[in-house]
């Protein structure tokens, strides 16, 4: 009770988002040097942060204005650890806030800001998502080569903060080539058939229509999905380099006859979770090289 109590009292700070991402960062400064590569873990894949070595676990609820994880699949705690077999360290943060849920734009990104502003380098972004078409199938893992905000929400909205970065923000790169080409490199050596494509970022929570799979996927959208695309906004501001990975965890309404249900989204999710992981590993320590 008393963590979320501090939660409370940070929700109503008038400070900047900036100060409330400094805050947050000034409190794991103290627990830890921060790993030159996060991750994001999205629904149904949290158990990629139980094959680090000597994890340390935070509960969000200790951290300044992280907000508590309400989705089934979404533990809400960070964890620093080493990659298995190596001294490589990186942080996950194992559930992440959507804008589903309620919150802010601002209090969606709180985690990346955070992330910056400890001194991490990089970010990889996994979501669970729904295929548009039959060339993505469940199980699939799609690496993200761009995205569409159908959010109707930018973290860049507000009040300018320089600190911040850019406000009127080149998105041409938010997603690092040089990453793109690591992570197909190391689905190649494991003989992992990682797919590529379009994410588009919905409000949510509820799954689409059939009329709109058509227009997502007329408009170039490969896979929908309910989170990922402000994250990516948010880092990129702050000159963090970015990936992304979708498990396909089920076709879009429409694409073939079925109910869709969350319960589903999970169970595919952790189907995959062995290959994602392996894959993830490896990805993780080639991006950590690549930042030095």
């Amino acid at each position: 009770m008393e963590g979320n109590n501090r939660n409370e009292e940070h929700a109503i700070s008038p400070q900047t988002p900036f100060d409330r991402a400094e805050e947050a960062a000034s409190t794991l400064r103290r627990w830890s040097t921060a790993p030159r590569v996060g991750i994001v873990l999205g629904s149904g894949l949290g158990n990629f942060a139980d094959t680090l070595t000597s994890p340390k676990r935070h509960a969000y609820s200790d951290l300044p204005h992280f907000p508590q994880t309400g989705v089934v699949g979404h533990s809400g705690e960070l964890v620093v650890g080493t990659l298995p077999g190596t001294d490589i360290p990186v942080v996950v943060l194992s559930g992440r806030a959507h804008l589903y849920e309620g919150h802010a734009a601002d209090t969606v990104v709180h985690a990346t800001r955070t992330m910056a502003r400890w001194g991490v380098h990089a970010m990889v972004y996994t979501n669970a998502a729904g295929s548009t078409h039959m060339g993505l199938k469940p199980a699939d893992l799609m690496m993200l080569t761009d995205h569409l905000n159908f959010s109707g929400h930018n973290p860049l909205c507000g009040p300018e903060d320089p600190r911040m970065g850019a406000r009127f923000l080149d998105m041409g790169s938010a997603y690092d080539s040089r990453f793109q080409d690591l992570l197909r490199q190391t689905a190649t050596d494991q003989r992992v058939d990682l797919k590529q494509g379009t994410y588009a970022g919905l409000l949510g929570p509820s799954y689409e229509t059939p009329a709109e799979v058509r227009a997502y996927r007329t408009l170039g959208a490969d896979a929908v999905g309910m989170s990922t695309v402000l994250e990516v906004i948010a880092a990129h501001q702050m000159g963090v380099r970015v990936a992304a990975i979708s498990c396909i965890t089920n076709y879009g309404a429409g694409v073939v006859e079925g109910v869709l249900s969350h319960d589903e989204v999970k169970e595919t999710a952790q189907q995959a979770q062995a290959v994602f992981t392996r894959l993830l590993h490896d990805g993780l320590a080639r991006m950590h090289v690549a930042t030095a």
